[in-house]
C-alpha cells in the first residue's frame, strides 16, 4: 500500500494523460504516447549551459529559471529529429522574451550569442512565431506580410505574463507544427537542419520552464547535410557576465569590459600588464575564438609578405607595400608566450600569422614558412571572424573562417603549458564565443 501511495503522490503533480494515451501525428498515424522527461525537476542533468554564466540557468521549484542575462542558450546533451515536445513556460515581466530552439547546432554561430536553429518564439504577448536563425532555413506556411522567412501564428493563444502557457511542438522530417494552449496555431516546412539539439533561450528577461517532456517518433536517418553539427566537449572561457575566468590587472577594469555575450576592449588600458590572460593554464587544446576589429578603417601602406615568411622587396631592396584598409591590431597568445601569438590584424597576408616565429631570423626556414598564413581568410573590417586554434605538443594549426591558414606549424621552444591571452595592441577589438576543448 505504501508503494501505491508514493506513486499516486508523484503522479498528482502531472496532468492526466501525460504518460500514456493515443494521439495522431501529422500524417494521421495512430501512435502510443510514451513521453520521457527532458528535465527532472531537480537539476540540469541532461543539459549543457552553452554560453551563460552559472547563474543564468538555475533550477527552482521544479522549474528551469533563466535570468535572460547574458543572451545565450541552454541545450540538451543529445540530438533529436522526429518527436513531439511539450513544455510549459511563463514570463515574469510584461514584454518578456525568450525562445525554444529546435534542430540546433551545439555552439553559437560566428559573432552571435545564439545557435543556428529553428526558433519557436516564447514571447509575452503575441508569441508563437516559427523562424530560422543564423544560417538555418524553413518555408513558412503563409507568406509573411513583409516577405520575411518567418511563419506567423494564425491566432494569439498566449496567456499574459505571470500565467503559464503550454507549447506542443511536433517535428517530423522537416515539418514543424506548434500548438499553444491546446490549439494548433502555426506550421513550418522544409526545416534545415531537421535534426539537432533542443535549446532554451536566454534573451534579456527572466523566464520559467517546466514539465519538459518528449516522445520520439519513428523516421529514417536523414542525410548528413541536414543534420546539425555534432557537439564536442567544449567549455566556455568567457561567461558573458563578468571576467571571473580571467586575470584583470589593476587599471584594466574599465577597459576590458564584459558587454553581455561580447567582451569589449577599447585599446586604452593604462595597466602594467595590458593583455588579458586566463587564470587556467593549458597544454594541448582546441580553442575557438570569435573576434572583430572595431576601429574605423584607415588607408595605410602595409608590407607584402611572401609565402616563405620574408618581405617582398623591389630591385633596390626596399620593402614593397600596398594600400589596405587598416582597422587595428590584436592577437591570441597561447601557453603564456607572447612569441606564440596568432595575429589579428589587417595586413595583406591575413590574420593567423605567428609573428614571433615568422620574424625570428634564428628560426629555420621551414619554421618561418609554417608560421606564415597560406591564404588571407579575413572578413572585411568590422565583421566577425572565427579562429579555431589547435595545439598539440609543439605543433599548431589555425583555421580562420573555415579555411586552414596555418597547418601543423612547428614552434620550437614554445612553453609546454601556460595561459591563453587576448592581446592589447592599442586598438579597439571585440571577442566572443571563447571555447576550449582540452586534448
Amino acid at each position: 500500500m505504501k508503494k501505491y501511495c508514493i506513486i499516486l503522490t508523484i503522479l498528482s503533480g502531472f496532468s492526466a494523460g501525460m504518460f500514456f494515451g493515443n494521439i495522431s501525428n501529422l500524417y494521421g498515424q495512430e501512435l502510443k504516447e510514451e513521453f520521457v522527461y527532458l528535465f527532472n525537476g531537480r537539476n540540469l542533468d541532461g543539459w549543457i549551459n552553452v554560453n551563460g554564466a552559472p547563474e543564468t540557468y538555475t533550477v527552482r521549484d521544479n522549474m528551469i529559471v533563466t535570468t535572460g542575462i547574458p543572451h545565450g542558450v541552454l541545450r540538451t546533451e543529445r540530438m533529436y529529429q522526429n518527436y513531439i515536445l511539450e513544455l510549459e513556460w511563463k514570463h515574469v515581466v510584461k514584454g518578456g522574451n525568450s525562445g525554444l530552439f529546435i534542430h540546433s547546432d551545439p555552439i553559437p554561430a560566428v559573432g552571435r550569442p545564439f545557435t543556428r536553429a529553428i526558433e519557436v518564439q516564447v514571447l509575452d504577448g503575441n508569441g508563437g512565431d516559427i523562424f530560422p536563425i543564423h544560417g538555418a532555413n524553413m518555408t513558412p506556411w503563409k507568406q509573411h506580410p513583409r516577405g520575411w522567412n518567418r511563419s506567423l501564428p494564425e491566432v494569439n493563444r498566449n496567456n499574459p505574463a505571470g500565467q503559464w502557457n503550454h507549447y506542443r511542438v511536433e517535428s517530423r522530417d522537416g515539418t514543424i507544427i506548434l500548438h499553444v494552449n491546446g490549439v494548433e496555431v502555426n506550421r513550418g516546412y522544409h526545416a534545415y537542419p531537421r535534426k539537432g539539439y533542443i535549446c532554451i533561450e536566454a534573451e534579456g528577461s527572466e523566464a520559467h520552464f517546466r514539465n519538459i517532456r518528449i516522445m520520439e517518433l519513428p523516421g529514417q536517418t536523414p542525410p548528413a547535410q541536414v543534420v546539425a553539427e555534432t557537439g564536442q566537449p567544449f567549455r566556455p572561457l568567457y561567461n558573458g557576465n563578468d571576467l571571473r575566468e580571467w586575470v584583470v590587472s589593476p587599471g584594466s577594469e574599465n577597459h576590458w569590459v564584459p558587454d553581455g555575450w561580447i567582451l569589449d576592449y577599447d585599446g586604452k588600458s593604462p595597466a602594467g600588464v595590458k593583455d588579458l590572460w586566463t587564470k587556467e593554464e593549458f597544454r594541448n587544446f582546441h580553442l575557438i575564438v570569435d573576434w572583430r576589429l572595431t576601429g574605423e578603417p584607415v588607408v595605410m601602406e602595409r608590407p607584402v609578405i611572401l609565402p616563405d615568411g620574408s618581405y617582398a622587396e623591389d630591385a633596390e631592396g626596399r620593402q614593397i607595400t600596398v594600400p589596405i584598409n587598416d582597422a587595428g591590431d590584436s592577437g591570441i597568445y597561447i601557453r603564456g608566450s607572447s612569441k606564440s601569438q596568432f595575429n589579428i590584424w589587417s595586413w595583406p597576408v591575413g590574420s593567423g600569422e605567428i609573428y614571433g616565429y615568422r620574424t625570428d631570423p634564428d628560426m629555420p626556414p621551414s619554421v618561418r614558412r609554417g608560421a606564415t598564413p597560406v591564404v588571407n581568410a579575413d572578413n572585411p573590417p568590422g565583421q566577425w571572424n572565427r579562429f579555431e586554434i589547435i595545439v598539440v605538443d609543439d605543433r599548431v594549426t589555425c583555421i580562420l573562417n573555415g579555411k586552414t591558414v596555418i597547418d601543423e606549424a612547428i614552434l620550437p621552444g614554445m612553453p609546454g603549458k601556460g595561459p591563453i591571452g587576448l592581446q592589447h595592441h592599442g586598438d579597439p577589438v571585440q571577442f566572443a564565443n571563447i571555447y576550449i576543448k582540452e586534448l
